[in-house]
């Protein structure tokens, strides 16, 4: 059975455990750039004690992270539009019967035969490092992610850039402590800050950034970690804002004000994004397993990258993070969720929006599915987001047409984002903040505070584990394993 060192090593509090391609990788440095290294780091413990030190490079960190953050979403998006330039709206673009499939597979070559190293589900990898305690993680990890994910998303992967960017923050916070000698327990807050200033710089969220370091990946906090996370994420969150021109990847135009007499539809929302969630996270789940027993990995992308083709050429309002998408919708044009669709055809079909609605909520856990656990390299929640946008649109249509009501699809539209991250991740509090900070609509506080604690609710009467939990990857891989030319244990 193939033996992976970053998953079976144990450490004691005061000795991080060593990855051995970590110790091989430091011992390759140049002795001029080491040299220059040890000196700077000499000067350091001489003259700045550790816990200062941790302040300063918490801002550092925050603005290398951001910074990666600002140029992952760049380059997505100049993939995208190369990739999918000239597609007609009223009609079906058989182009994207192979765009997704070639990205699948152009990623798992990048990542076996170029990395040789699995990068996919960076959230995952980053719990189970911080639970054995390897806190040193490969220099590599500071780019890779962001070179396989841009491949992933720009071809249509239908997911997000957050697992990609938090796996790259953790890379760069954990390098710069191992840089600076920083005693375990720091380097460990410096690889858990540098993951929640990918986060909070992906979303430019630092709020979301912080509290995803709490609900997901469970650190333990005392007033030195809360102060440095926060240090890190508020730094990156603006760095990447900033750098895009001040602007929030999702607009939500117009006043949007809280009515009391919409509280009723607001909880039925949360129950109904709540079992919505469940489905969603089954399907994960079962899907996750499905592409776990390929042996092999040639086979494993082919199958999800038809899967994810076949659902974005029926609705490629599917393609991508979806941002932009949600962005449209919120804002009145419904009509996209069929745009650039074989059933084009059928707009103005008084049914046409929410039939196509309800398919898009049963097939975004395979596409999202497909897009990370087929050889893909993504985020889990993004497609939540998305997911939660598109369950609010049906969930208001539906009602308004069936017993002549008003409700503003938009406003559901919005809360029904936080309603399924919640239920689906398992983390209320992270898609409360990332929800409302990624659009700075505040006046909806309350419902999406009600949504997301009532999914969250509907989720845990009938499951105790936690999203991540089947994650604890039953394959492993070696260098062999990557290849394709050795089996998964």
């Amino acid at each position: 059975m193939a033996n992976d060192n970053e998953n079976t090593a144990t450490a004691t509090p005061l000795q991080p455990a060593q990855d051995p391609e970590v110790v091989a990788e430091s011992a390759t440095e140049s002795p001029q750039v080491k040299s220059r290294l040890d000196r700077i780091a000499d000067w350091r413990e001489k003259h700045i004690p550790d816990t200062p030190f941790l302040f300063i490079m918490s801002v550092v960190s925050g603005l290398a992270i951001g910074t990666a953050a600002f140029i992952l979403k760049w380059t997505i998006g100049m993939m995208t539009k190369i990739v999918a330039h000239g597609m007609k709206i009223a009609h079906g673009n058989w182009v994207l019967l192979v765009v997704p499939l070639l990205g699948i597979v152009l990623t798992g070559i990048f990542v076996r035969y170029v990395l040789r190293t699995d990068i996919t589900h960076g959230v995952s990898k980053i719990m189970k490092d911080l639970k054995v305690g390897i806190y040193k993680l490969k220099a590599m990890i500071c780019y890779a992610p962001i070179l396989a994910s841009s491949i992933t998303l720009g071809f249509g992967g239908s997911a997000g850039s957050e697992g990609p960017i938090a796996y790259v923050g953790a890379g760069i916070g954990s390098n710069l402590a191992r840089i600076f000698r920083l005693n375990p327990r720091l380097m460990m807050i410096m690889l858990s800050c540098g993951a929640g200033a990918g986060i909070a710089g992906i979303f430019k969220s630092p709020i979301g950034g912080f509290l995803f370091t709490l609900e997901v990946l469970k650190v333990e906090l005392t007033s030195v970690t809360v102060m440095a996370l926060l240090t890190s994420t508020l730094t990156a969150a603006m760095t990447s804002y900033v750098l895009s021109g001040c602007t929030n990847d999702l607009s939500f135009f117009g006043y949007h004000p809280f009515e009391p007499h919409l509280m009723p539809w607001f909880i039925l929302l949360g129950v109904f994004t709540g079992f919505y969630s469940l489905y969603y996270s089954g399907v994960m789940t079962r899907m996750e397993k499905f592409y776990d027993s390929r042996k092999n990995p040639w086979i494993e992308n082919i199958i999800g990258g038809l899967i994810l083709a076949a659902a974005i050429f029926l609705f490629p309002v599917l393609y991508g993070e979806g941002y932009e998408a949600m962005s449209d919708i919120m804002n009145g044009n419904t009509s996209l969720v069929i745009d650039y669709s074989p059933l084009h055809s059928f707009f103005g079909y008084e049914w046409i929006i929410i039939i196509s609605a309800g398919a898009i909520l049963l097939l975004k856990s395979f596409a999202a599915s497909a897009s990370n656990s087929a050889g893909g390299v993504a985020g889990d929640f993004a497609p939540t987001l998305f997911a939660g946008c598109i369950a609010g649109l049906f969930f208001a249509e539906l009602l308004n047409k069936l017993f002549g009501l008003e409700l503003p699809f938009a406003d559901f539209c919005f809360v029904g984002m936080a309603g399924v991250m919640a239920g689906a991740v398992r983390a209320p509090l992270m898609a409360l903040f990332i929800t409302v900070e990624m659009t700075a609509c505040y006046t909806l506080f309350l419902p999406v505070f009600i949504v997301s604690g009532i999914s969250f609710g509907i989720v845990r009467l009938f499951t105790s584990q936690e999203y991540y939990a089947f994650r604890d990857r039953r394959k492993h891989f070696t260098n062999t394993d990557l290849t394709g030319t050795d089996t998964k244990s």
